[in-house]
């Protein structure tokens, strides 16, 4: 678990006060993996018992795999970690809103709770575009809190596509991120 005085993901400048964002710092961490490797820059972290069990960063370009998201990764991770596919009672962090893809994966895990930094306006299926984790006929409920270090999160979205635009490096590069400032208007990141 990050400490207050030993967190790998915090700036010198930042204090961490609750344990979400000490897990979110870990999130945000695993953010910065995948952004060094040329990936959209979404980390997670899956926590059971006080505990990381599980880390994952962005992965469909580097892995030629869709489905790897930083959530699924994680998720992958911790089942492999505890050796079972349900993971009950965790709590999944992850840098920005998951989509419905990965909110899927929540429920057919049994994800207890997902805590997320950054609003992702245009895909994200927790609370942005749709409230995946309220649909009926789910045979499971996953509770949600977002916001939590979400400035943080957004701004390495937001620099991570600027780099990316100015030069831009490669024909195919991803297109850009929408993920605005508090109360500004526009379209999300692709992960």
């Amino acid at each position: 678990m990050c400490r207050l005085h030993d967190c790998p993901g915090l700036d010198d400048n930042q204090a961490v006060t609750s344990e979400h964002e000490q897990f979110m710092v870990e999130a945000l961490a695993q953010a910065r993996l995948a952004r060094d490797a040329g990936e959209v820059p979404i980390g997670a972290v899956v926590v059971l018992a006080g505990e990381v069990v599980g880390r994952g960063f962005n992965g469909p370009i580097s892995r030629t795999d869709p489905t790897a998201h930083a959530e699924i990764v994680a998720i992958r991770e911790a089942a492999t970690a505890i050796g079972n596919y349900r993971l009950t009672g965790a709590t999944l962090y992850v840098t920005i809103e998951p989509c419905l893809m990965c909110a899927g994966a929540f429920v057919h895990a049994r994800i207890g709770t997902v805590v997320y930094g950054a609003q992702e306006p245009r895909t994200g299926a927790l609370e942005s575009t749709v409230r995946a984790a309220e649909l009926p006929g789910h045979n499971h409920r996953v509770q949600v809190l977002g916001g939590i270090l979400a400035d943080d999160c957004r701004a390495l979205m937001q620099t991570f596509f600027k780099e990316r635009r100015s030069p831009r490096r490669d024909a195919g590069a991803a297109s850009g991120s929408g993920l605005q400032a508090p109360g500004a208007v526009g379209s999300g990141a692709d992960d």
